[in-house]
C-alpha cells in the first residue's frame, strides 16, 4: 500500500466522519422544529445527550460488539471492553486494507452508531421522562444496535448469507425505526392528538429551523453513505455522491406530488420529510445504483412518506416528527430495492434482503419493547399530563428555547 494513497483514504474517512457528525445538528433542529415551542429545549437536550452517550458507550463496548474480530458467521461475540489499537502497522497501514487506522474505524463507525438512538428521541418527543429515555438511549446504543451491527458489517451470519446494507437503510435507518416504533406503542399519543371527532394536527413551531435540519442532514449523509466507500476510491465515491443526491431530489418530488394528490395542499413537512425518505432508501444500495435507478428508488421512497404518516395516524401511532415513516418504512424499502434494480438484482437477492430485514427488525422491536417496558413498570416512561400540557421544557430543564422573564429562566428558578 502506497503511503500517499493510505494518508488519502484516511484523511477521506475522518472528513466523512466530520459530516456524519453534523447531521446529530441536522436531526437536533429537525426535530426541534416538529415540536411545539413548549419543548424545544427537551429535545436539544436529548440530541445533545444522544452523541456523549453515544461515543462513551460505543467506546466501553459497542464497537468491539459490533466488530470483535472472532466468530465469523456468527449471531454474537465479544472482542472486550474499551480500544486497543494493534501495534504498529497492524493498526495503521496495514488495517482494513489500508483504507484507514484502527482509531478512524471506531470514530466513524461511533457516529453511526448514535445516529440510531437519535431515530427514537423525534419519535417520542413531548411526552417521555428525560431520564428513561437517556436509560433507553444507552443501552440501545451500547448493546442492541452493536449485535444485529455484527450480524452484517461484523462479519457475522447475514454477512454469511449475503445480506446487502452498503450504508445502514436496515441497519441503522429500519433498525432505529423498528426501536422507535416499539416505544411509541408503549408511550401512547399525546394528549389531545386523537379525539372523538377525529385526528387533532399538532404542528411544530418552526418550520424554517425543521428545513435547515434537512438540509444539514442532506449534506451529511454524502458522508454517512460516501464515507461508507471506506475510501477514497474517486469512482466509488463518486458515484455514491450522485445516486445520494438524486434519490433525494426525487424524494422531495415524490412527497411533493403524492401529498399534493392526497391533500390538495403544498405541504412542506411532507417534502422534507420526502427529502430524508429519499436519502433512507437509497443508502442500501448507493454503489450498486445508477442515476436512473437512484431516481426510482428515490422517488418510490417519497410516495410511500404521505400514506405512511396517514397510515401511522389511522392506527393511533402519534409520530411528531415522522420518524417511523422515513425511517422504518423507507429503510425497508431500500433495502428490499437492492433485490430489485442495480448491480445485484434477482429473487434470490430479494429473498435475502427480505429475510435480512425481518431477522433485524424482529429483534430491533422485541429487545426495544423489552427494555422500555421495563422502564415503563419501573421508573415510568410518560410525564404527568400538567408536564406534558406546560410544556418539558419548564417542567423538567426549568428554562425556555426563547425569550422569557428573568424570573422564569432556568438560572433564576435554581438561586430562588
Amino acid at each position: 500500500m502506497n503511503e500517499a494513497l493510505f494518508t488519502a483514504n484516511n484523511v477521506w474517512m475522518l472528513f466523512s466522519t466530520v459530516l456524519v457528525f453534523v447531521m446529530h445538528l441536522g436531526f437536533a433542529s429537525l426535530e426541534a422544529g416538529f415540536v411545539q415551542k413548549k419543548n424545544t429545549v427537551n429535545i436539544l437536550f436529548k440530541n445533545a445527550m444522544i452523541i456523549a452517550i453515544g461515543l462513551l458507550t460505543y467506546y466501553f463496548c459497542g464497537f468491539n460488539l459490533m466488530y470483535p474480530g472472532t466468530n465469523p458467521g456468527g449471531f454474537f461475540a465479544f472482542g472486550g471492553f474499551g480500544l486497543s489499537m494493534p501495534e504498529g502497522t497492524a493498526g495503521a497501514i496495514d488495517y482494513a486494507g489500508g483504507g484507514y487506522t484502527y482509531w478512524t474505524d471506531f470514530i466513524f463507525q461511533a457516529m453511526f452508531a448514535a445516529t440510531a438512538a437519535t431515530i427514537v428521541s423525534g419519535a417520542v418527543a413531548e411526552r417521555i421522562k428525560l431520564d428513561a429515555y437517556l436509560i433507553f438511549a444507552a443501552i440501545f446504543v451500547a448493546v442492541f444496535y452493536p449485535i444485529t451491527g455484527f450480524w452484517k458489517w461484523g462479519g457475522g451470519w447475514l454477512e454469511t448469507a449475503g445480506f446487502y446494507d452498503f450504508a445502514g437503510s436496515t441497519i441503522v435507518h429500519a433498525a432505529g425505526g423498528f426501536a422507535a416504533l416499539a416505544a411509541v406503542i408503549l408511550l401512547g399519543p399525546r394528549h389531545g392528538k386523537y379525539t372523538s371527532k377525529g385526528i387533532r394536527p399538532i404542528p411544530g413551531h418552526s418550520m424554517p429551523l425543521a428545513a435547515i435540519g434537512v438540509f444539514l442532514l442532506w449534506f451529511g449523509w454524502f458522508g454517512f453513505n460516501g464515507g461508507s466507500v471506506l475510501s477514497a476510491d474517486p469512482v466509488g465515491v463518486s458515484l455514491v455522491f450522485v445516486t445520494t443526491a438524486l434519490a433525494a431530489a426525487a424524494g422531495a418530488v415524490g412527497a411533493f406530488i403524492t401529498s399534493y394528490a392526497l391533500f390538495k395542499s403544498h405541504d412542506l413537512s411532507m417534502v422534507l420529510n420526502g427529502i430524508l425518505g429519499g436519502l433512507v432508501g437509497i443508502t442500501a444500495g448507493a454503489d450498486l445504483m445508477g442515476p436512473g435507478e437512484a431516481i426510482l428508488i428515490g422517488l418510490i421512497a417519497g410516495v410511500i412518506i404521505p400514506f405512511s404518516v396517514v397510515f401511522f395516524d389511522k392506527i393511533r401511532i402519534d409520530d411528531p416528527v415522522g420518524a417511523t415513516s422515513v425511517h422504518l418504512m423507507c429503510g425497508i424499502w431500500g433495502t428490499l430495492a437492492v433485490g430489485i434494480f442495480g448491480a445485484k438484482a434477482g429473487l434470490g437477492q430479494l429473498w435475502t434482503q427480505l429475510y435480512g430485514v425481518a431477522a433485524v427488525g424482529a429483534f430491533a422491536f422485541v429487545t426495544a419493547f423489552g427494555l422500555m417496558y421495563l422502564l415503563k413498570v419501573t421508573i415510568g416512561i410518560r410525564v404527568p399530563r400538567e408536564h406534558e400540557e406546560r410544556g418539558l421544557d419548564v417542567a423538567e430543564h426549568d428554562m425556555h428555547a426563547y425569550e422569557a422573564p428573568a424570573e422564569q429562566t432556568g438560572y433564576a428558578l435554581s438561586v430562588k
